[in-house]
């Protein structure tokens, strides 16, 4: 399937310069796109590379226009931000060129008679759609999914296969959940009693805003009491853990492995690098960046982004670095004992000087 240049701008926008009616089937990176495809520069170091490109036809700013638009010989996309022009032309080609799914309830499905299912959604085999569940207009839910009692999905959001979505979970619209994440598992909650563990029932809920999407094998738990509250926008990576009572604001994005404990609350349009690990019971107001590998352990007051992690070195170093660090309160302790020795030395200073020039 291929489409014209102009179907394209009109429906994303930007400035085309040179033929309309160029038709081009998808896109690819510089080095690889052919004739019947469009490419994208992001990069002003890519900038030779793009003269050369045999793309039909680049996305790229004002600024690198000017730079090779003379050079290049297809056609120009001009747009103020060139990569996140290339993310929604990719959309739109993925969306001509998907195989269409036809709305329906698999033979090998089990649909709960008291489940909501809307006529446009599709339901995958060996999926389980609990008592009292509502699957919006267009939601596809993937072959063995389990979507538990009184579950709420919006309209066309997408659960890749073998999602679990616990009891009375809510997720938005236009969601994207890859497989095997698990939604409103308990949180971790114990009681100790001289010794042994009482379990806090979980009774929580997980609340999942619009546009939201989930990687693979991430978990996302029930709240205890309150929900746990994932806002709209949220990008979370694969192998992800948001403990009970989290609170996640909009548009913010977490990189894999990162770990969230309990009753943490992030802000909006975050970034938290990937095997980060946020302590529970802590704040991290909007605007804030923290770098991977890192341990918030307090709460975070100002944007701005936050590092705190040894860089990587060989094992005898990093022992080193270790046993200084051990010893940096003893040695604090001795510098300010030294620094009070020699204030009162040169407190005394004067008095002797003065005592030998009388004698």
């Amino acid at each position: 399937m291929s489409i014209r240049l102009k179907e394209l701008v009109e429906s994303l926008g930007g400035q085309l310069i040179g033929d309309a009616d160029t038709r081009v089937s998808g896109i690819a990176p510089l080095s690889d796109a052919s004739a019947s495809q469009i490419t994208f520069l992001s990069n002003p170091k890519f900038r030779p590379q793009a003269a050369q490109t045999q793309a039909a036809a680049i996305i790229l700013s004002a600024a690198d226009d000017a730079a090779i638009g003379a050079d290049y010989r297809g056609a120009r996309i001009v747009a103020a931000n060139p990569y996140a022009y290339f993310a929604l032309a990719a959309q739109f080609f993925a969306a001509k060129n998907a195989i269409p799914v036809a709305p329906g309830i698999h033979p090998a499905a089990s649909v709960d008679p008291a489940a909501q299912v809307a006529a446009t959604a599709y339901v995958g085999a060996n999926a389980v759609v609990g008592a009292g569940a509502t699957i919006g207009e267009h939601v596809n839910l993937g072959a063995g999914c389990v979507i538990g009692r009184g579950v709420s999905i919006g309209a066309g959001s997408l659960l890749h296969p073998n999602v679990t979505v616990y009891d009375a979970c809510q997720i938005g619209q236009r969601t994207i959940i890859h497989s095997g994440v698990v939604i409103g598992a308990d949180g971790f909650g114990f009681a100790n009693d001289g010794g042994t563990w009482v379990k806090i029932p979980q009774t929580g809920r997980v609340l999942i805003g619009d546009d939201v999407e989930i990687g693979a094998n991430t978990t996302i738990d029930r709240g205890a009491l309150a929900d746990t509250v994932i806002e709209e926008g949220v990008k979370l990576d694969n192998q992800i853990q948001i403990a009970h009572n989290c609170h996640i604001g909009a548009h913010t994005a977490i990189a894999a492995c990162a770990g969230i404990a309990g009753s943490a609350r992030i802000g909006k349009f975050c970034s938290i690098g990937g095997a980060a690990m946020i302590h529970g019971h802590i704040t991290i107001v909007d605007h804030v960046h923290v770098s991977a590998g890192t341990l918030a352990l307090r709460s975070i007051s100002e944007p701005g982004q936050y590092t705190g992690f040894y860089p990587i070195a060989k094992h005898g170093e990093w022992e080193k670095s270790a046993a200084l660090v051990r010893n940096l309160n003893t040695m604090r302790e001795k510098i300010r004992a030294l620094e009070k020795s020699i204030k009162q030395l040169i407190e005394q200073l004067p008095q002797q000087v003065t005592q030998k020039d009388n004698e």
